[in-house]
């Protein structure tokens, strides 16, 4: 068993907590996940798709079919989900559309919930690990973690994160790292608040069109592949 497939064995074991019955609880995403699922039952998902997850940076990428030029684009971002997360809905978030391209991003509200570089990390290559075993063929986007106004104390880490990203992605056969974090700092390499709504934390449409290119270079040389 590879050190990756072991990391995920053991973080299975925490990703679904249970209650005094021994009964598995029910997870704030739920609601969320049934209405995705309740939306492929009634609009079939495209087949092969280009597939992006995450948290609410996705989620509020509205226009994705337009900016990633009208290709069969499926967009499942959960807002403040984290890696674990998306790892315990990853059956049902992510295996069954068979995507041809996944676009990852996670990591933001990892860090703002204490959780370490290293930690998330260690979340980081049980996901690849489960993308290169049980999605073959499946090309893996990762997006490194943005800087915003509002997290500007966690810039540190975030950097820290987004060099552990990189590392564990050159060591995947079919993974792509886009820098969006470069975009969208200003000349003295803070956060530039121009391409930030209101809440200092969020894109606007300028801060989505600053994504736009790198993200669509990055997936069609996935395509390419």
């Amino acid at each position: 068993m590879s050190f990756w497939s072991f990391a995920w064995v053991a973080l299975l074991m925490l990703l679904v907590p249970v209650n005094a019955a021994g009964l598995p609880s029910t997870n704030r995403f739920e609601p969320e996940v049934l209405k995705f699922e309740a939306l492929d039952r009634r609009i079939p998902p495209p087949p092969r798709p280009i597939l992006f997850v995450g948290s609410s940076s996705i989620r509020l990428w509205t226009n994705l079919p337009t900016a990633i030029q009208e290709r069969p684009v499926l967009n499942r971002g959960f807002g403040g989900s984290r890696f674990k997360d998306l790892l315990r809905f990853f059956n049902r978030l992510v295996l069954p559309y068979g995507p041809s391209v996944l676009v990852v991003y996670e990591g933001d509200n990892d860090l703002a919930d204490g959780q370490t570089p290293a930690e998330i990390a260690q979340d980081l290559a049980v996901f690849l690990e489960r993308a290169e075993t049980e999605l073959r063929g499946t090309s893996v986007v990762l997006l490194t973690v943005k800087p915003s106004p509002a997290r500007r104390h966690l810039l540190e880490a975030q950097s820290e994160f987004n060099q552990r990203l990189k590392i564990l992605a050159a060591s995947g056969r079919r993974v792509r790292v886009v820098d969006v974090t470069s975009p969208l700092l200003d000349s003295r390499g803070e956060p530039d608040p121009r391409f930030f709504a209101a809440d200092r934390l969020h894109l606007n449409a300028d801060g989505y069109e600053a994504w736009r290119q790198p993200v669509l270079d990055a997936i069609e040389l996935s395509l390419k592949r």
